[in-house]
């Protein structure tokens, strides 16, 4: 597996949060607010290294030189209904990202992803697409999510999860190569269901509070 491709972020307040995600008694409000706290710090790190061009401006005091984000704009691509969970994370550390949403679900027979709704901003091929959802699994649905917003025009697509397991990543590694993940967590291993272990369950019920 290529390190360059994926980027664990191993900060221990990440880990702490991510910690109390996975127990089973943390309640639904906690687990709402944690996965937000978390998705600003993967928001920090997906976006490192956007490039930037220094700027003349003038402080109360002095005139200087400060750089400002400079290339494509941004856009969040939300994959429902649990990235939704993250977005208003990445958001709060970059508010003026335009948002897009991907509805899939997973076919409880085949673990395929199955598409209902597709809404992206027109000029998606001129942005940096960040496609977010909590757990990156078989990666059927990361896979279907950036199939979609390639045949839509988009050039430049990053992955940002909460959880990943191996099967995943090497599963999107090898569909779509050029796509970087970042993730807090790399598990073990998927079980016969679909299911990360150790993982944290279903992250939208947990997230919802639903069955």
């Amino acid at each position: 597996m290529n390190n360059d491709f994926l980027r664990v972020i191993d900060h221990p307040l990440v880990q702490h949060k991510l910690t109390l995600m996975r127990m089973r008694e943390t309640t639904t409000e906690n687990f709402r607010r944690l996965l937000r706290e978390i998705s600003q710090v993967l928001a920090y790190e997906v976006t490192r290294d956007l490039p930037t061009t220094n700027v003349q401006i003038s402080t109360p005091l002095t005139e200087m030189s400060s750089p400002l984000i400079s290339g494509k704009k941004l856009c969040v691509a939300s994959i429902l209904r649990a990235g939704n969970g993250m977005l208003d994370g990445v958001l709060d550390f970059m508010p003026a990202a335009r948002v897009g949403h991907i509805g899939l679900y997973r076919d409880p027979h085949t673990l395929e992803a199955v598409e209902y709704y597709f809404k992206m901003p027109s000029d998606i091929a001129e942005r940096l697409v960040v496609v977010v959802d909590p757990m990156l699994a078989t990666g059927h649905s990361a896979i279907a999510a950036i199939d979609r917003l390639k045949a839509a025009g988009a050039t430049s697509i990053r992955f940002v999860c909460l959880l990943a397991a191996p099967e995943g990543v090497e599963a999107l590694q090898k569909a779509h190569p050029d796509v970087e993940i970042t993730t807090a967590a790399l598990d073990e291993c998927l079980n016969d269901h679909g299911y990360i272990v150790p993982g944290l369950g279903d992250a939208g019920d947990r997230m919802f509070g639903t069955r």
